[in-house]
């Protein structure tokens, strides 16, 4: 390759002559005579006899070397080619397998604790709570019981009414209630309110006690579903890092080996050399020898 780049500069510096010489020729020779001394101001460059076969040597010439030039560009295109090649390993890398997330089941509210109740149950609920609350109304602060009971207290026997021309005129006052049966009254409703009111707080609590025991055993399922779920993702993910690093390793073996192509290809090809066409082999035959 070197011969080729060394002969296909001569071919240049040999044409480039050639045109050269063609290039100054001219019609006529010029002199002028001073002093009686005749000084020539143009010399005559006269056309070589050969000039036709100048012409075509140059056409040789060029044509050499562009042929040489060709021979070289494809070579180092070839070499450039070799060397920046991108390999593509065949085989996709393989991919994990994703779990669907497990469906976590929901938290349940007061309104669902209240629906296990059996019709008996929540019939007595509603019961009991209708009691509690219309006898609690009725003896506590502010209710009718309790009012009677204090006005009972601080009722006098007697009042009196203005009529007629500021004159005062008694009222007698008969108390229809007592308060001993008053408060016997209150004692007994007041008893009853507890009982209604503690039958009224164990529903509440049933329920609330059948809510808490199923949010915890919903929460109990919902671990122990992740659980199994992280268990056969871990699996999975581990199954998948082995075949990768299987795949990796033949990766770096499939490429170490096209890289080993690669160089011997680059080798083989760097030694190649140029398969002369008959046309120009005269041309190179005289430089050659001139290499020589």
């Amino acid at each position: 390759m070197s011969q080729a780049q060394s002969i296909s500069n001569l071919c240049n510096q040999r044409a480039v002559a050639i045109k050269d010489r063609l290039a100054t020729t001219n019609n006529c020779s010029k002199t002028v005579k001073v002093d009686k001394t005749d000084y020539v101001t143009q010399e005559a460059v006269i056309l070589p006899v050969n000039t036709p076969d100048l012409l075509v040597e140059v056409g040789q010439l060029y044509a050499c070397q562009a042929f040489l030039m060709e021979a070289l560009k494809s070579k180092e295109k070839e070499m450039t080619n070799l060397r920046t090649e991108m390999f593509y390993y065949p085989i996709d890398a393989p991919q994990p397998d994703i779990l669907d997330k497990p469906k976590e089941l929901l938290p349940v509210d007061e309104q669902w604790g209240w629906d296990q109740l059996s019709d008996s149950e929540y019939s007595e609920y509603l019961e009991v709570e209708a009691y509690a609350s219309h006898i609690g109304q009725f003896i506590h602060k502010k209710g009718k019981l309790t009012e009677l009971r204090e006005d009972l207290v601080r009722m006098p026997s007697i009042e009196w009414m203005t009529i007629k021309d500021g004159e005062k005129t008694p009222v007698i006052i008969t108390k229809h209630h007592d308060k001993d049966k008053l408060d016997m009254m209150h004692e007994e409703l007041s008893g009853k309110h507890r009982e209604y009111e503690q039958r009224v707080n164990y529903y509440k609590a049933k329920v609330k006690n059948l809510v808490s025991d199923e949010n915890a055993r919903i929460q109990r399922e919902n671990a122990t579903m992740w659980n199994d779920y992280n268990t056969m993702q871990g699996a999975i993910n581990a199954e998948h890092e082995t075949n990768f690093k299987a795949w990796l390793n033949n990766r770096n073996q499939w490429l170490a080996e096209k890289e080993a192509e690669r160089e011997q290809a680059i080798k083989d090809t760097a030694q190649l050399r140029i398969v002369v066409d008959g046309r120009f082999q005269s041309v190179i035959d005289m430089f050659m020898k001139k290499e020589d």
